[in-house]
């Protein structure tokens, strides 16, 4: 292979990865740090094992990395939310980071600028990292 090939070809490569996101949660971390979403967030797997006992001001975060936006049927969500959830969206670990750093914000970017959201806390730091947890827990 000629070197301006190779040259193309990493550089291809090294674009590539700039433009995916870059997560560095710490899943050990995200565990502590989940004790700032449990007022309202409850883990609880379909056969009812309580992963943390929580609050059902919002929905159950069992299996949400991997999980459509809006899909727990179990819980009321709010117009805007559903809207996305209805463009196939699914959540991933750098979604939900994004997400919890400021839900109004985040739903706005992907409506046009319109949106609310019924989650009003914002999560100033370590989004990433409760991702990150979320992500490790067994299915």
């Amino acid at each position: 292979m000629s070197r301006t090939v190779s040259g193309m070809i990493l550089s291809a490569a090294l674009s590539l990865g700039a433009a995916l996101p870059a997560l560095s949660g710490d899943a050990v971390k995200g565990e502590s740090e989940f004790r700032k979403c449990k007022a309202c967030h409850s883990i609880t797997a379909p056969d009812g094992t309580v992963i943390e006992k929580g609050g059902r001001t919002g929905p159950n975060l069992y299996g949400v990395i991997g999980r459509p936006v809006a899909s727990d049927p179990d819980f009321s969500y709010g117009a805007s939310i559903r809207e996305v959830g209805a463009t196939g969206l699914v959540w991933d670990e750098a979604a939900l980071a994004d997400y919890v750093a400021d839900p109004g914000r985040w739903l706005k970017e992907r409506l046009g600028g319109s949106g609310t959201s019924k989650m009003t806390f914002r999560l100033g730091k370590g989004g990433e990292d409760i991702a990150a947890w979320l992500a490790s827990l067994p299915r």
